[in-house]
Parts: structure tokens; sequence; C-alpha cells
């Protein structure tokens, strides 16, 4: 797993982002596995259960992610779900759906058969998913900047995507610690470029 390099952090600390630049800078795949957990709690809306109730339904879909240039395209069951992952129906339940460990096991079991190398963002991907990755970088920020950060993306007022966010937070308080080797940057006075230059500076070209 040297080959891949893992970007965690809370909901909005602008680790997609760095995630993807980096990975643009470096000439490799970005990977986000947020967008699995988001699938899986697209599966909930779509059959109307909870998450304890998916967990049992599982093993009778097919999640797939792939990468491209631009983009990560998610496919659920054959069919690209990738722009119904983004709503706040969606980010009021994933939350539900990412503590469930049988929940958790089947997204890194889909990530870990993505061949490296690869940038991956999420909140526990240096920890726990590819523990022996070469780098791992955990970028935070204040709620506030985060949901100033959020909002244009929600089309919802500034109050209620901070409401939002403390309350994620607080939902994935364990899965979002760091890893003990992670290099932790604060980005709530970084603008992009300087947090993607800050990563870079500690990044030896990948053999």
């Amino acid at each position: 797993m040297n080959e891949v390099i893992t970007i965690d952090g809370p909901s909005a600390s602008g680790k997609t982002s760095v995630a993807k630049l980096v990975a643009q800078r470096l000439g490799i795949p970005y990977i986000s596995s947020g967008l699995l957990y988001r699938a899986v709690a697209l599966m909930c809306l779509l059959e109307n259960v909870s998450a304890e109730e998916i967990e049992k339904r599982l093993p009778k879909h097919r999640l797939e992610l792939q990468p491209t240039p631009t983009q990560n395209l998610v496919f659920l069951d054959g069919h690209e779900v990738s722009e119904a992952l983004h709503s706040l129906e969606v980010d009021q339940v994933v939350s539900a759906v990412a503590v469930r460990p049988a929940i958790r096991e089947y997204v890194n079991q889909v990530l870990r058969r993505i061949p490296p190398p690869f940038v991956v963002d999420g909140r526990d991907m240096g920890s726990t998913v590819f523990p022996q990755a070469r780098y791992k970088f955990y970028l935070t920020a204040t709620p506030e900047v985060r949901a100033q950060r959020r909002v244009p993306e929600r089309g919802a007022a500034f109050d209620t995507v901070l409401s939002e966010i403390i309350r994620r937070d607080e939902a994935d308080k364990h899965q979002s610690a760091p890893a003990r080797d992670a290099i932790i940057l604060d980005t709530s006075y970084l603008d992009l470029d300087g947090v993607v230059q800050r990563v870079l500076e500690h990044i030896h070209p990948l053999s």
C-alpha cells in the first residue's frame, strides 16, 4: 500500500479539493471514499429503509467506483448515480450509514479492489483502510469555515449547513480521528493552493 496517499478529515475540511489537486499534480488517480458511503445512503433512500436494514441487503447490490481524469463515477448495480449523491437528503442519512461496522467493511473492500497508485480522501483512510500508506495527511478547519465552504454546494442557509456540520462532527468523531503517523494541517486560514503546496512539500516522487 505504499503507493497510496491518504487525506483524511471531517466534513468540508477541504480534503476532496486538496486530494484532487494533489493527484493531478502527481499524475495519479484521485479516489473519494465518501462517495461510496453516500451511495449506501442513497440505497437507504431508494429502498426506504434504515441503515441497519440496508446492512442485510448489501450482498444483493454491486457498488463500484471508477476514477476518470476529472471525476469519480459511482455505479450502483450497473447504473451511474454520481449526481444523486450530493444532496441534503443524503447528507442527513450518511452518518448513520457510516457508523455501521458491516457497511464500513463493505465500503473498505470496494476501495481495496482499486489498483494503486492513487490519492484517496475520507475519514479513516490512513488509520484503518490503508494503514501502510506511504503518506498520510489529516486536514481540519473550524466548523464555521467549513460551513462557509459547503453553503454554495448545498444551496442552503449558512445556519442550516453549520448545524448539519456540527451534528456530523459528533456522529463521525470515532471515524474521524487522525492516524497516529498522519501529518495534521489546519486549513482554516489557508487557500486551496496553499494547502496543496503544504501537502506536496512532504511527498517525494512516487516510484
